[in-house]
């Protein structure tokens, strides 16, 4: 899946500074090397980024679902590599190694590391909460500016909700499914996974909030904030990480409830960012 034929070169303005976007056949790349420039130690926090052993695991799931050339025994070295202190892994060296397709090292007048609009949302947290949604208020602002002109439809909440939906269910597939079960044991799991992460996120499972919200249409997730679709897309990537390590559910609940408290107040420090509604979420 080879999709980096370049086309259009767009901006959006995130806290002051400038950042590349570039899309052809509704395949966006976003900047990431822009997206550092705000702070202190620049680009070369791209290369800390992804020589961190949670970032590689990431990577490599996001490329195992979408890339079918990815290098998935080179992949195993890396991983094996990873989490030593001599460790050093570069955007360029990962790409070369793996043939990844999520990154693209680009020279020129508009030379940088870019990511697919996945990756670049999942290096923007990493970065900071607050930059992840002024990043995404821009990308949004643009893709609906777009949409103006070319009549196209962009939902926002679609597009949280499934960012990491696949990675997510890969995960539960991949590590928690023994090949006995049938079809409908197979969803009990991956529905009691998604409550886990209802739960952690917004302390009740989706059937508890259909028993206490009979009159209102659709469900818990439809319902959720923006605020709360970002932390639980980003919850989604976490377990997947948690599932691969191999721990126990009780301790995966327990660290993504801490995650998803700490995302929560980090992004509603600034409620005027969005239209912010912490009902759901006891904090």
């Amino acid at each position: 899946m080879k999709f980096f034929t370049m086309a259009k070169n767009q901006k959006i303005h995130v806290k002051g500074i400038e950042i590349a976007v570039f899309a052809q056949n509704e395949i966006d790349l976003i900047s990431l090397t822009d997206m550092t420039k705000s702070f202190r130690e620049g680009s070369g926090l791209i290369g800390k980024w992804i020589s961190n052993k949670n970032t590689l695991e990431y990577l490599g799931i996001w490329e195992k679902i979408n890339n079918p050339d990815f290098n998935y025994p080179e992949f195993g070295v890396i991983e094996q590599e990873a989490g030593v202190n001599r460790f050093i892994m570069s955007a360029g060296q990962w790409i070369e190694r793996t043939g990844a397709v999520s990154l693209l090292v680009k020279a020129g007048r508009f030379g940088g590391t870019y990511a697919h609009k996945d990756i670049a949302f999942h290096f923007a947290m990493w970065l900071s909460p607050e930059f992840q949604i002024y990043l995404i208020n821009e990308f949004q602002r643009l893709k609906q500016d777009e949409n103006e002109r070319l009549k196209l439809s962009w939902n926002l909440h679609r597009t949280l909700a499934k960012v990491n939906y696949h990675i997510h269910t890969d995960a539960i597939k991949d590590n928690l499914i023994p090949k006995a079960l049938n079809k409908i044991q197979i969803s009990m799991v991956y529905a009691n996974e998604a409550d886990l992460l209802n739960v952690s996120l917004f302390g009740l499972t989706a059937k508890q909030w259909r028993d206490a919200n009979p009159s209102i249409n659709g469900n818990i997730r439809d319902m959720a904030t923006i605020e709360q679709l970002i932390v639980l897309t980003n919850l989604e990537s976490i377990n997947a990480v948690l599932i691969q390590q191999g721990l126990p559910q009780s301790e995966r609940m327990l660290q993504l409830n801490a995650i998803a408290i700490k995302q929560m107040k980090s992004l509603l420090k600034r409620p005027n960012t969005l239209n912010s509604n912490n009902d759901a979420l006891n904090l």
